[in-house]
């Protein structure tokens, strides 16, 4: 017995079994950068939709959100059907639909919409904000936000008032600036369900697959059909259906799924971290491809910005900084608007 336990001791690591280590982590942080790149040539791909071809931005976003659900979901079914009970046993369906109302069709559908009106990083700004009404609304709950986390709420609203300057905005910028508030609002709102629901019921909604493609099948079917009540059926050029196919194939079942497998592998602050470097991705994009040029009060407001968001997530309330995402049961963060997708 003895010495069968000083030859188990003494056996070396089979080199054939995987274990976490650093190439591991260097290779989750490549694969968020990838996705957060993919999100960030979002906005420029629905620019060019909404301004060169002129498609109608409901119906648009409505039919990218539709084709990434109808591809997710047969991954999320076989999941979904091994929950205990059903989903609609656990009671959680209602809220799941809500989630999806709220994060597509009033989201997702004002930021198509906002996109019309106003430049790319002006409307990723304001969806930017989102960690700060989080925060905010978390004085009121059992949240509560730390001084580190009040500084920044406010740094990010100081940098915001410095990037839009003095509101001297042209003909329709007003529309556009009030319809990204209702989808500010609208995605902190699902930010707060979404962690509930991740909290609490996540192994009853099918995990983070299942989550996400009941959330964006309902969310998406309500913003397609709300799409083609008030625009009409759109009459769609092929290069539309590229735009609109890479969207829902790549940009979106792809991208959600890579990114909820790092949310396996990095830190909470890791990955609102890499969420964060959209907001630079997005100014460089845009500067390039859509000609949006930033003056010099415009980039010293986005850097306070920036790092005023940096520092609202910096340490979430009354938890480490270094936790693992998945362990603090917030593993659905990137499918429930803690880092939406355009």
């Amino acid at each position: 017995m003895v010495g069968q336990a000083r030859r188990r001791r003494g056996r070396r690591p089979s080199p054939f079994v995987r274990r976490a280590g650093p190439s591991t982590h260097s290779l989750a942080l490549l694969q968020a950068l990838l996705v957060t790149f993919l999100w960030s040539t979002s906005w420029v791909l629905i620019k060019i939709g909404l301004q060169d071809l002129v498609l109608p931005p409901l119906t648009f976003a409505g039919l990218r959100y539709v084709l990434a659900a109808i591809v997710l979901l047969p991954l999320a079914l076989p999941v979904l059907y091994s929950v205990p009970g059903g989903v609609r046993a656990s009671g959680v369906l209602g809220p799941i639909a809500l989630l999806g109302l709220l994060l597509y069709a009033v989201t997702q559908g004002a930021q198509f919409a906002a996109l019309v009106h106003l430049p790319a990083v002006a409307v990723a700004l304001a969806l930017s904000t989102t960690p700060v009404l989080v925060a905010l609304v978390g004085l009121r709950g059992h949240e509560r936000p730390t001084a580190l986390q009040v500084v920044g709420a406010v740094a990010v609203v100081a940098g915001a008032a410095l990037y839009f300057g003095p509101l001297k905005l042209p003909a329709g910028a007003d529309i556009g600036l009030a319809i990204a508030v209702v989808g500010v609002i609208a995605n902190a709102a699902s930010a707060l369900l979404g962690r509930r629901l991740a909290r609490d019921h996540l192994p009853s909604a099918g995990g983070v697959l299942g989550l996400t493609a009941l959330s964006m099948a309902v969310g998406s079917a309500v913003l397609l059909a709300s799409g083609l009540l008030i625009e009409g059926p759109p009459r769609l050029p092929a290069e539309a259906w590229l735009i609109i196919g890479w969207l829902a194939l790549v940009n979106t079942a792809f991208a959600f799924t890579l990114w909820n497998h790092t949310l396996r592998t990095l830190t909470a602050v890791e990955s609102s971290v890499m969420n964060n470097l959209m907001l630079i991705q997005i100014a460089i994009l845009a500067w390039f491809f859509l000609g949006e040029n930033l003056d010099a009060r415009q980039l010293v407001g986005l850097t306070i910005a920036l790092a005023g968001i940096l520092a609202v997530q910096l340490r979430a309330p009354g938890r480490p900084a270094a936790r693992p995402v998945a362990a603090e049961r917030d593993s659905a963060g990137a499918a429930t608007g803690d880092a939406p997708p355009p």
